[in-house]
């Protein structure tokens, strides 16, 4: 039996997209390879709302995130978490030795411009990173308001995980001055896993020259100068199956039309946050809820672990409250070709197990 997931990535992939996965291979190396790639990246470049480069990654998104504050960062990074995958970029600077201090805000509360104002007009800092949609505590944050304070520095580089968003919800890439925004295949661009995106700007690209240690795999200049000379390929192999498969995705997405995909998934936003306040509550600071998932404050002290098991044996998954919150929270993803038919089937059969009415 096909369970239908509601959780945060992966999610379900329609079959006509997994059957391109499996098309024949072709050289890595070949004008074929160039014309795929080609297209994928004219295809992105008008759901990032972007004219600058876009860069593939045979990865998780993760790769690009680490890629980014490595390549990018000359100086000094400021990272604002608003849960644990914000708390990642500070993560990845460590590790790779790069200077960074983090902002935290505490969850279910999302950063403010004023936050970032009071950061970088220290002067210490030449890169911020922001998460636009996390998905531990369901916050959407208010990138509109944001960007025009970060626009006020223009020696700061800015990048934005976009991952559980792009494709979900409008993000204007260029309108934002966002230069590295990343996203990745298993969310709301309704592919298998494997895959990671990214928006690519002159001010990142010409940032990136100036720092020496960039890495070698995740080193985005490196990416950006390969498909340059070489005409749309990559220094390393890609994974061809699943250029393939978001070829054919992104076709379906422009057929669908970006802004009824956008309504489609306010609207599967709109029926979840209903059916939490009548029956929990909202995790999430209501000003800034997410498009693409709902936190759910477990008012009722149910086990969610005994709810997912039921619900696993009637064919359904969610997802578990993240990290310290298990329990006191779940996670209900209304994602990629998720409809209003499957959010009300999922929670008409939630209130049989739970009894509710």
């Amino acid at each position: 039996m096909h369970t239908k997931l509601f959780i945060p990535g992966p999610v379900d992939v329609a079959e006509d997209v997994l059957q391109k996965m499996a098309t024949p291979m072709i050289g890595h190396r070949s004008k074929d390879a160039s014309a795929l790639q080609r297209g994928i990246s004219e295809k992105l470049r008008k759901v990032f709302n972007t004219g600058e480069e876009i860069l593939l990654s045979t990865s998780s998104g993760t790769g690009l995130m680490e890629g980014a504050i490595r390549s990018c960062t000359a100086k000094r990074a400021a990272v604002f978490s608003v849960g644990a995958f914000g708390k990642r970029w500070y993560e990845m600077a460590l590790f790779n030795n790069v200077p960074a201090d983090l902002f935290e805000v505490e969850w279910g509360k999302a950063v403010t411009p004023e936050m970032v104002d009071e950061a970088l007009a220290t002067g210490k800092y030449d890169l911020v990173t922001l998460t636009h949609n996390e998905t531990s505590t369901g916050i959407m944050n208010p990138v509109d308001e944001i960007a025009k304070v970060i626009k006020k520095y223009p020696e700061v580089v800015y990048c934005l995980d976009t991952v559980s968003s792009m494709g979900g919800t409008k993000i204007d890439v260029d309108a934002l001055g966002v230069d590295i925004c990343i996203t990745s295949s298993q969310k709301a661009l309704a592919l298998p896993p494997g895959m990671a995106v990214c928006s690519f700007s002159q001010k990142a690209v010409e940032r990136a020259r100036t720092v020496p240690h960039r890495g070698l795999y995740f080193d985005l200049l490196s990416l950006y100068d390969y498909i340059q000379k070489k005409d749309y390929q990559y220094p390393s192999t890609p994974s061809l199956s699943h250029m393939f498969a978001m070829d054919y995705q992104l076709d379906k997405m422009l057929a669908e039309g970006l802004e009824n995909r956008y309504r489609r998934h306010a609207e599967c936003a709109q029926i979840v946050r209903d059916w939490a306040k009548k029956h929990f509550d909202i995790f999430t600071d209501e000003r800034y809820l997410s498009n693409t998932l709902t936190v759910i404050t477990n008012t009722r002290g149910i086990s969610v672990a005994d709810l997912n098991k039921e619900l696993g044996r009637r064919g359904y998954q969610i997802s578990n409250g993240y990290g310290s919150m298990k329990e006191k929270t779940f996670r209900i993803a209304h994602m990629a070709e998720c409809t209003k038919a499957d959010i009300e089937e999922l929670l008409g059969t939630i209130e049989d197990i739970l009894g509710l009415k």
